[in-house]
């Protein structure tokens, strides 16, 4: 239940070359870059409610550990894919439906922040997010 509460987008790390190893052309990227995405988590035994709001969209998805479901990012790339805990790491291993590649995020609580991390096609990044 760590992950519970409201986060807010206080830094990336290496996520605009994310972003174009994902495909993203470059207006998204720069705008992506500026979203100011906010992600309220509530979780409840093995079942995660949340909701992601930006500058862009604001969704909320529901998903069940281990349980395999569908997601579309930001800019329409289709995924499926499940979220499991590892110890205190919740990571999420999804297959994008356009190519069938692999992407990997992975969420942790660090201090006082909650550190998103994505890794896709042997480029690595970070967002890091600080209670709101």
């Amino acid at each position: 239940m760590t992950f519970n509460g409201t986060w807010k987008v206080d830094r990336s790390e290496n996520y605009e070359k994310f972003m174009e190893q994902m495909g993203v052309n470059m207006v998204k990227r720069k705008l992506a870059a500026h979203d100011n995405l906010k992600i309220t988590i509530e979780q409840t035994g093995e079942n995660f409610h949340v909701k992601e709001s930006s500058n862009f969209r604001s969704i909320e998805i529901n998903f069940t550990l281990g349980v395999t479901f569908e997601y579309s990012l930001a800019d329409g790339t289709e995924l499926s894919g499940a979220w499991n805990m590892e110890g205190d790491t919740l990571k999420g291993v999804f297959t994008r439906k356009d190519n069938g590649k692999q992407l990997t995020t992975v969420r942790i609580i660090q201090g006082d922040e909650l550190v998103q991390s994505y890794s896709y096609e042997g480029v690595d990044a970070k967002r890091i997010f600080k209670r709101g």
